[in-house]
């Protein structure tokens, strides 16, 4: 039982760490108000996530120039802009790169675990 507890933090801790890389890959396949942010979240990773957190990350995204936001009628629509594509593309691409990392860990962490129980 506390196994799933600790995952279960560990999963949420994950998810709204790099969350906002989920909304910058999200808006490549088009607009998105701050509503549909939380649903995607929530759909997708069954994790509800404050208007307050995600509207934090969407002011900071939108502040470094990423995305740009713009009123239609009574909500705010947030587009990918060309510097955020070109952001998400370099994150991605270093994919390969943050999965060598965590095999490593894991390797040494198994390795560490096998000399313990010698």
């Amino acid at each position: 039982m506390q196994t799933s507890m600790v995952i279960k933090t560990m999963h949420r801790r994950l998810i709204k760490n790099f969350s906002d890389i989920f909304i910058l890959a999200e808006l490549r396949k088009g607009p998105l108000s701050g509503y549909d942010v939380i649903e995607y979240i929530n759909n997708k990773f069954h994790i509800l996530l404050s208007s307050g957190t995600v509207y934090a990350i969407l002011y900071s995204l939108e502040r470094d120039g990423l995305i740009a936001g713009n009123w239609d009628q009574r909500r705010r629509l947030y587009n990918l802009t060309q510097k955020g594509e070109d952001t998400l593309k370099a994150i991605l691409n270093t994919n390969t790169q943050v999965e060598c990392i965590l095999s490593h860990l894991l390797k040494l962490e198994k390795k560490s675990q096998r000399l313990q129980s010698l």
